[in-house]
């Protein structure tokens, strides 16, 4: 069964950069890719993206509907951010603010246009605030109809004040995050499957045109 995931690392810094944030999205990768799934990482401060509530382009430099269109054809959906002050970073934000200009679409079946796709969050920073931020990012995936399997938020966070981040201070030891990043990756991987499967059915849950 094929399988496509998408990636959307929210990282301020752009691929031209070494991102933490991309060095743990990189565990779940590799057991996509171990499971033939069908990864693309994309790196959000490559592109320019304009803002608003919607899914067209909001002036001509706006490069949000190319990455809209792979989020129709994913699968899965996996979103990546830094954390900032206790919170995920702009860009994170603004990419849920243009996900969310495009959820009052609708699929075949006239249910909302994310349905039968899955989401899960990555999350690395300093200090505290890894639940925080998934619990942002999670509850905003489901709150637009993307399906949330269980135990889908991998998080890193380092000692309190300034201090090396998850490459520098080898967060890949980390025997917790590490096995969440393993549940993480499966538990998409095994709902993905289900879902295309088994879709959600269509009764009661189908958007009335106004």
């Amino acid at each position: 069964m094929s399988i496509k995931a998408l990636v959307l690392n929210c990282s301020l810094k752009d691929s031209t950069q070494q991102s933490n944030t991309r060095a743990l999205i990189n565990e779940i990768v590799k057991i996509f890719d171990e499971n033939r799934a069908e990864t693309e990482v994309l790196r959000m401060a490559d592109y320019n993206i304009g803002l608003g509530i919607t899914h067209e382009a909001v002036n001509d430099k706006d490069q949000w509907p190319e990455i809209f269109e792979k989020v129709k054809q994913a699968d899965i959906l996996l979103l990546g951010s830094p954390i900032w002050l206790g919170e995920q970073s702009s860009l994170a934000t603004l990419v849920v603010e243009r996900l969310y200009g495009g959820s009052s679409l609708t699929n075949d079946k006239g249910q909302y246009i994310y349905y039968n796709k899955v989401g899960g969050v990555v999350v690395t920073g300093n200090e505290d605030g890894g639940k925080n931020v998934s619990s942002y990012l999670i509850y905003a995936l489901s709150h637009i109809g993307f399906t949330i399997p269980p135990n889908v938020d991998t998080y890193w966070v380092g000692e309190a004040g300034p201090g090396p981040s998850f490459i520098e201070a080898n967060g890949k030891e980390n025997d917790f995050t590490m096995q969440h990043a393993k549940i993480t990756a499966y538990n998409l991987l095994h709902f993905a499957r289900l879902l295309k499967e088994y879709p959600i059915p269509a009764e009661g849950n189908v958007i009335e045109s106004p």
